[in-house]
């Protein structure tokens, strides 16, 4: 009769536990995002990401500044 206790116990706690998991496991999207971040954070991704974006913005204003010039001069020649 004793073992049916204890059997019990620890099928209560078993259950809790998984109780626990399964709803520990239904925000996934939401720790994944975050963990997904920090991971690229870590391991410098970020920082990478932000200077190609860079790069990008850079190139983008010298080829406006470029095409602005020549338009200036176009308009200086024509005068």
């Amino acid at each position: 009769m004793i073992w049916i206790i204890k059997a019990c116990k620890n099928l209560t706690l078993v259950l809790v536990l998984c109780a626990f998991l399964a709803i520990a496991g239904c925000e996934g999207t939401d720790t994944r995002d975050k963990v997904d971040d920090t991971v690229k954070e870590l391991t410098g991704k970020k920082k990478l990401d932000q200077m190609d974006q860079m790069k990008k913005d850079i190139n983008k204003a010298a080829q406006l500044q470029e095409e602005s010039f020549k338009k200036t001069k176009e308009s200086a020649g024509e005068k």
